[in-house]
């Protein structure tokens, strides 16, 4: 399978990826499916997956949580070194132009007290919903490449 038909699969070929990256074969050996686990287990138990009714939870709470995707990512990209090549690239691009750009835009709105505000609160959960659709099936391409059961939506909800 080519890197581009997995992005494809799961609805991500919007982002923007280098061409000749695309066309690469995508080839998971066990160090990328074992990357790839740990960051779905992360990815299923966070705000960025889950559901966050209208009242409850905490706007900060929910940026902090989408923001530690970051060093969560770096950890495991730093322990499984090299050997997860493949999950390393996938990882890299859906972080910095899935999960950047919406933390960048509410950690600085967040400092000017964006969150005191009922509007923009309403506007900071419709952009979550918007992210964390992604955010799902970035999980559930992790699962594949992990080779395990997408546990997502196990529960009733």
């Amino acid at each position: 399978m080519k890197i581009s038909d997995l992005f494809e699969k799961w609805e991500l070929s919007s982002l923007k990826i280098n061409a000749k990256f695309l066309e690469m074969e995508f080839n998971a050996n066990p160090e990328d499916q074992e990357a790839a686990w740990e960051l779905y287990v992360e990815l299923i138990t966070r705000i960025v997956t889950q559901r966050l009714p209208i009242n409850d939870g905490d706007e900060k709470a929910a940026l902090e949580s989408a923001y530690s995707l970051f060093p969560t990512t770096r950890d495991i990209l730093k322990r499984k070194g090299r050997k997860c090549d493949s999950f390393s690239k996938i990882a890299v691009v859906v972080l910095n132009q899935v999960v950047r750009p919406f933390c960048s835009k509410w950690h600085k709105l967040e400092l000017q007290g964006a969150f005191s505000n009922e509007k923009k609160c309403r506007e900071f959960r419709d952009e979550l919903n918007i992210l964390q659709t992604k955010m799902r099936r970035y999980a559930a391409m992790l699962a594949e490449i992990a080779q395990v059961e997408d546990m997502m939506y196990i529960e009733d909800v």
